[in-house]
C-alpha cells in the first residue's frame, strides 16, 4: 500500500494508481542489473582477474539495493508525462470530493476533499460509497440507483438529504449530492464516485425561492393591478388585484390560453395598436381604455405599459401596470372624476379626433382614429396620406400654428393599396402651457362607402336618365312599326306572289321586323319589355346551349364550363337570359380575335360572402353567380364605364348597334339581379352576374296562353262588339280596319275620357275593350277601373310598347286583362282579340 501520511491538503488520501506498473519495472531493473552482474563474474573468473571480479560483485549488489529501494518507493525510474501530471493534481486539490474504486470495489484513489466530506482522516478510514451509506435509510435508494448505473456502465447523479453530516455525529440536516460515471482505460475499467455537500446551495435557493414568494404575494395584493403578456397579445400573468377586478378565477387561470384582447371594449381595441414593438428605451406608454369583466361590465383603466426584449433584442413579455379609474374606486376627486369622463367621452367618440403638433405628429389620438389611420400616439399623420393631399394639410397644419381658424374640410385618401376617402376637419388650439405642443384638434370622417354610393347613385341616375329616354323613343318606335306593320299586312293580302311589288312588300316587313327587335332591345335597357319568368337551374340552361355557344366562339377560342353543385334556383325569362349569355360569348369572342380561353362559372353565393366583392349596392341576401371570362385584350377603365350605355360600342361602323350590352344589362335588373364588370388591358375581361336565389314556396300553375299558340289553324272571325281606344290616328285606323275584315262590330275612341262617352251611348252593350296604355287625358289602366264599376265582368286586353308589369302595379291585385305588345301584326291582334272573347269571365 502506497500511503502518504503527510498533512498537506493538496495530497490524496490513497492513491493506488501506480504501483502495479511500478513493480514490473522493478523486476525488469533488477533482472536487467543481475544478469549484467552475473555475466561479467564469468568473465572476470575465465581471465583471472580479482579486481575485475570485485568490479562485478559490487555492481551485483547495486542491482540488489537498487531493487530493493524500488520496492520501497524510495526511488522511481522516470517521471510521468506532463498530462498525467496536470491530470494527478487536478484530481488533488479537487473541492469535490472524488473516489475511484474498481469493477470489485477496491479503492484506487480517494483525494483529500473525500475525507473532508466524509469524515475520513487517513487511509484507513476511506470507505466506499456503498459501504459508507449502508446505514443510512434517506440515501439508501438514491445509491442503490447509483450503483445499479456504474454496473452497466452508465453515469449518473442523485441529490438527497441526512439529518446529520457525514463528517461528524452532531449538527444540523446536510444536502448531498452523489454522482457516478465509469472510466475507461488500457488496464481495466474503473467507477469515479464523486460527493458534494451542497447544504448552503440549497439554502441559497430555498432563501430565493423564499423572497420570490414574498415578492409575489406583494404584486398579487397590491392596491394596482398587473399583468404581463407576450408580442402576441396572451396574458403570461396577472396578479390577484387585477383578476379581482376583471371577475376571473385565478385557479383557474393559465398561462397563454386568455388573451388580453379578451378584456378590451371592442371600441378600446385600436388604442393598443402595435404599442408591443414600441422600443423600450421610449418609457412607458400610456393607455386609457375600458375593460370588460367577466360578468359584462366597464371598467374605466389607464394602462402603463413598457416592452421587455429578449436577448435578440425582439420583443419580449411586457410588463404593464392598471390603474382603476372608476368612479367607484376611491379617492377620486372631482378633477379626477371629470378627467375620466372626458377620457371615456374622448375614446367612445365615433369620429376619428386626434390633437397635433405643428409637424403633423400625432400627440393624442381616440380609438377610431388609431383604427381609422392605424396610428396611435407618437405617429405621424402626413406620411398616412397619399402624396398629393399632404400639402393641403400642411397649409392647415400652418395656418393653425398661426392661431388661424379655418373650418373649410380637406379631402384626402389614405395612403396604401386599399383606397380609403376622409373628410378631415381642423381647428387651432392654444397650448396654455406650452408643454404638450399641441397646435390643431383634427377630426376626420370616412367617406369611403358615402363617396361610393354618392358614385354609383349618379351612375344609377344617368342609367335611369337614358333608359327613360330609351323607353320614350322606343314607344314612339312602336306606334310607327305597328302602322307599318298593319299597312304592309294589307298590302299583301292584295297582291300574290307573282306580283312584282310582293317581294318588296316582303323587305319591307322583314326590315320593320329588324326595326322591332332593336326596339324591343332599347326596352330591355329600359327595363319596360315584357318578360315571362319562371323557376330556372342555370347549370342546365347553360348545358342545353352548349353546342349554340360553341358555334359563336368559333374554332380558335376554347369554351370552359365550371358549375358548383347543388345550385340554387332562380326566376328569369329562360328566353332572355340565354340572349344575356350568348351576347357575352359573342363578345369575349370577338375580345380574342387570335384565340383564347372562354369560361363560364356557376356557383352559390350566400349572404355573408356579398359584401366581400366590395359591391356597395348589393343587399346582403343569396345570390347565384354567373361569370363569363376570357382570355382577351381587355378594356380601359373608361370603357368599361360606359360599356352598358345604349349605342355605345368600340367596334368600326356598321359591325355593332351598341345596343347588345345595354339589353343585357336591363335584362339583369329586370331580373332582379346585378351584373358588373372587371376588366384589365392585357389580362382579359369578366362579366359577373347576380340573379337572386329563389325560393319556391308554392307550385303555380303556368299562365294560360292565348288561342292558337301551338300554331294550329283556327277561325279567327267574329261578330262581338268590340271598343278600340288609341290616341295614335293611323295605329287605331289600322287596328279598325283589321277587326272590321274578321266580322266584328268595332266602335272607336281617341282618349279614355271618349271611350267612356262611346259606353255611354251605346249603353255599355261592348263585348271587349281593347285600349292603349299610354293616352293623353286618361290612361289605359284608369279607364279599366272606371268601365269596371258599371261592367265588373268586361273583358279587356291592354296594348303597350311597355312590360305588362310596367302597368299592372297600377291596377288592383287580382284584376284579370289580356295583353298584346306592339308592334303586332294583323294575325297577332286577331289572336289576342279571339282568345280574350273565348275566355270564361
Amino acid at each position: 500500500m502506497n500511503v502518504v501520511a503527510d498533512d498537506m491538503s493538496d495530497r490524496p488520501l490513497v492513491d493506488r494508481s501506480a504501483s502495479a506498473s511500478g513493480i514490473r519495472r522493478l523486476l525488469i531493473l533488477g533482472g536487467f542489473v543481475l544478469v549484467l552482474g552475473a555475466g561479467l563474474a564469468l568473465a572476470g573468473n575465465a581471465f583471472g582477474g580479482l579486481a575485475l571480479l570485485a568490479v562485478f560483485a559490487l555492481l551485483a549488489m547495486v542491482g540488489l539495493v537498487a531493487i530493493f529501494a524500488l520496492a520501497l518507493g524510495l526511488v522511481q525510474l522516470g517521471s510521468r508525462s506532463a498530462d498525467a501530471g496536470i491530470s494527478r493534481d487536478y484530481l488533488d486539490s479537487l473541492a469535490i470530493g472524488t473516489l475511484i474504486v474498481d469493477r470489485r470495489g477496491r479503492i484506487i484513489y480517494a483525494n483529500r476533499a473525500y475525507g473532508q466530506t466524509t469524515g475520513a482522516t487517513g487511509a484507513g478510514d476511506v470507505k466506499g460509497i456503498e459501504r459508507l451509506f449502508a446505514r443510512e435509510p434517506d440515501a439508501s435508494e438514491q445509491i442503490y440507483r447509483l450503483a445499479s448505473l456504474a454496473r452497466d456502465g452508465r453515469a449518473g447523479q442523485e441529490e438527497f438529504r441526512l439529518p446529520r453530516p457525514l463528517a461528524g455525529s452532531d449538527g444540523d440536516p446536510r444536502w448531498y449530492r452523489v454522482s457516478v460515471r465509469p472510466l475507461l482505460r488500457r488496464g481495466g475499467a474503473l467507477v469515479a464516485w464523486q460527493i458534494a455537500d451542497i447544504t448552503a446551495e440549497r439554502e441559497k435557493e430555498e432563501t430565493f425561492f423564499k423572497d420570490l414568494q414574498h415578492a409575489i404575494d406583494y404584486l398579487d395584493h397590491a392596491p394596482a393591478g398587473f399583468f404581463s403578456d407576450d408580442r402576441r397579445g396572451r396574458l403570461v400573468y396577472i396578479n390577484a388585484t387585477l383578476a379581482d377586478w376583471l371577475k376571473i378565477d385565478l385557479a383557474s387561470f393559465l398561462p397563454k390560453t386568455r388573451s388580453l384582447r379578451d378584456f378590451v371594449a371592442e371600441d378600446s381595441l385600436p388604442l393598443l395598436g402595435s404599442d408591443l414593438e414600441t422600443s423600450e428605451d421610449a418609457g412607458p406608454k400610456v393607455v386609457d381604455l375600458d375593460l370588460i369583466t367577466a360578468d359584462g361590465h366597464r371598467l374605466p383603466v389607464r394602462l402603463l405599459r413598457s416592452m421587455g426584449r429578449a436577448e435578440d433584442g425582439a420583443a419580449g413579455l411586457s410588463r404593464t401596470l392598471v390603474l382603476n379609474r372608476s368612479v367607484d374606486s376611491g379617492g377620486a376627486d372631482a378633477l379626477q372624476l371629470a378627467e375620466v369622463r372626458f377620457t371615456r367621452f374622448f375614446n367612445s367618440s365615433p369620429m376619428a379626433i386626434a390633437a397635433l403638433d405643428g409637424a403633423g405628429k400625432v400627440l393624442r389620438a381616440n380609438a377610431a382614429f388609431a383604427k381609422l389611420f392605424g396610428l396611435t400616439d407618437g405617429g405621424d399623420l402626413l406620411s398616412s396620406l397619399r402624396e398629393e393631399y399632404q400639402s393641403a394639410l400642411r397649409q392647415a397644419l400652418a395656418s393653425a400654428s398661426r392661431g388661424e381658424a379655418d373650418i373649410t374640410p380637406i379631402d384626402a385618401e389614405l395612403a396604401g393599396d386599399q383606397t380609403r376617402m376622409l373628410k378631415l376637419y381642423m381647428s387651432a388650439v392654444s397650448d396654455v402651457t406650452g408643454e404638450t405642443g399641441e397646435v390643431s384638434i383634427l377630426y376626420a370622417v370616412d367617406i369611403t362607402e358615402q363617396r361610393a354610393l354618392e358614385e354609383q347613385f349618379a351612375k344609377s341616375q344617368k342609367m335611369q336618365a337614358i333608359g327613360n329616354l330609351a323607353g320614350g323613343i322606343a314607344h314612339d318606335f312602336n306606334n310607327v312599326l305597328t302602322i307599318i306593320t298593319a299597312s304592309v299586312d294589307f298590302l299583301l293580302l292584295n297582291h300574290r306572289t307573282g306580283d312584282p311589288s310582293f317581294q318588296d312588300l316582303l323587305l319591307i316587313k322583314q326590315s320593320a321586323n329588324r326595326a322591332a327587335a332593336l326596339v324591343r332591345q332599347l326596352l330591355a335597357y329600359s327595363r319596360r319589355q315584357t318578360m315571362r319568368p319562371k323557376m330556372l337551374n342555370l347549370t342546365d340552361v347553360l348545358a342545353d346551349n352548349h353546342l349554340l355557344l360553341q358555334r359563336i366562339s368559333g374554332d380558335l377560342v376554347k369554351l370552359e364550363r365550371h358549375h358548383a353543385r347543388d345550385l340554387w334556383p332562380v326566376m328569369a325569362d329562360i328566353g332572355q337570359f340565354e340572349q344575356v349569355i350568348t351576347n357575352l360569348v359573342k363578345n369575349a369572342h370577338d375580345a380574342m380575335p387570335e384565340g383564347g380561353t372562354i369560361t363560364i362559372s356557376t356557383r352559390n353565393v350566400p349572404a355573408t360572402e356579398v359584401k366581400s366583392f366590395g359591391y356597395a349596392e348589393m343587399e346582403d341576401e343569396d345570390f347565384v353567380l354567373v361569370e363569363v371570362a376570357d382570355s382577351g385584350t381587355g378594356m380601359p377603365a373608361d370603357v368599361a364605364e360606359r360599356i352598358f350605355e345604349p349605342f355605345f360600342t368600340t367596334k368600326e361602323i356598321g359591325k355593332g348597334t351598341g345596343l347588345g350590352l345595354s339589353m343585357v344589362y336591363g335584362i339583369i335588373k329586370q331580373s332582379g339581379g346585378f351584373i358588373f364588370v372587371d376588366s384589365r388591358m392585357g389580362e382579359g375581361t369578366t362579366f359577373r352576374i347576380f340573379l337572386p336565389r329563389h325560393i319556391p314556396s308554392a307550385i303555380e300553375a303556368p299562365r294560360a296562353e292565348g288561342a292558337a299558340a301551338n300554331g294550329t289553324k283556327v277561325d279567327l272571325s267574329g261578330t262581338a262588339s268590340i271598343l278600340l281606344v288609341e290616341d295614335e290616328d293611323q295605329v287605331r285606323a289600322g287596328n279598325v280596319r283589321a277587326l272590321k275584315m274578321r266580322g266584328y262590330d268595332v266602335h272607336e275612341a281617341a282618349s279614355g275620357s271618349e271611350a267612356l262617352e262611346v259606353m255611354e251611348e251605346l249603353g255599355g252593350k261592348i263585348d271587349l275593350v281593347v285600349s292603349d296604355v299610354v293616352m293623353p287625358e286618361m290612361d289605359g289602366p284608369t279607364l279599366l277601373r272606371e268601365l269596371r264599376k258599371a261592367r265588373p265582368d268586361l273583358k279587356f286586353i291592354f296594348v303597350s310598347g311597355y312590360a305588362e308589369d310596367a302597368f299592372a302595379k297600377n291596377l288592383p291585385e287580382g284584376e284579370k286583362f289580356g295583353f298584346l305588345a306592339k308592334p303586332f301584326s294583323l294575325r297577332d291582334l286577331a289572336i289576342a282579340v279571339k282568345s280574350a272573347l273565348e275566355e270564361d269571365g
